[in-house]
């Protein structure tokens, strides 16, 4: 009968297990994108071309051509000359940073070819207690450049770090004018030295060898100074312009010379090098 009406059950929700790491969201334009479309893409933001942190393995064999890399200095550890301690000791983090990145520490450095071109390769890892440089950092890459400038090899460094590692104190410190004098040693030779900046770039590292390239090349939207802005702003009392510390900010202003994309990047490399080298290429 009419009055006998059937009472509509409640719809009952299921609930979606969605795998973790399966999404990821746009530092930039905050974009929630498929993470295999973004691995696919070379780890850079389909819907705005924010490049998203890379490791350095990740790095090498994005630039290097297959199977042609050779490492040198993997043996070399950092000590802790000051018994170092803030939340935890120092020797916990980095314990900690190897078992996150199968590294030693913050840098690797080796022989390589890029594009048929033997060249000599060094690139930190922010993954690795924010990419700091250390004493290790510091001695490999002086290793790397007075092995370019020994066998007249192009070198290229590839940064991305938040400065100099204060855990070993003023042993930090001095790596900037260490790493600073092997470049000077390798100009000598008249050696071709390119630095690539990326996403960041601060401190030491910024003051040293970074900045020193004949060539500064920098990734899209990176993030590139010595001291972070809030420190600028609360110190000079006035509010910085806008994008300032960017890689577009410092093109605009002479600091570095061009901006290329991570696809683009190796090919570049590739004509500078055949620029630099009068187009030699490995035997």
């Amino acid at each position: 009968m009419a009055w006998f009406k059937k009472k509509e059950q409640p719809a009952i929700s299921k609930k979606v297990k969605v795998p973790e790491g399966l999404w990821v969201k746009c530092n930039s334009c905050k974009e929630i994108i498929y993470r295999k479309e973004v691995d696919k893409n070379l780890r850079i933001c389909p819907k705005c071309n924010y490049h998203f942190r890379i490791s350095a393995k990740e790095r090498i064999v994005l630039l290097v051509d297959e199977n042609s890399f050779e490492p040198m200095g993997q043996n070399l550890v950092s000590k802790d000359p000051l018994n170092f301690r803030d939340q935890i000791p120092y020797k916990d983090r980095l314990t900690e940073s190897r078992k996150k990145t199968n590294n030693r520490d913050a840098v690797i450095s080796g022989h390589a070819l890029i594009g048929g071109h033997k060249v000599v390769l060094v690139v930190l890892d922010f993954d690795f207690m924010g990419g700091s440089m250390g004493s290790v950092v510091g001695e490999k890459f002086v290793m790397a450049a007075e092995k370019a400038a020994e066998e007249e090899l192009p070198f290229i460094s590839v940064s991305s770090s938040g400065g100099a590692r204060m855990h070993e104190g003023i042993v930090s410190l001095m790596q900037m004018a260490k790493t600073s004098a092997s470049i000077a040693r390798l100009q000598q030779k008249s050696m071709p030295y390119i630095s690539i900046l990326a996403d960041p770039t601060f401190g030491g590292v910024s003051a040293s060898f970074a900045m020193l390239g004949d060539v500064i090349i920098a990734e899209p939207r990176s993030l590139i100074g010595f001291a972070g802005p809030r420190v600028i702003e609360q110190t000079i009392k006035q509010q910085l312009p806008e994008n300032f510390q960017t890689a577009e900010f410092l093109l605009q202003h002479g600091m570095i010379d061009i901006i290329v994309n991570r696809k683009e990047l190796k090919q570049t490399i590739i004509k500078l090098l055949s620029l630099t080298t009068g187009d030699r290429l490995s035997s």
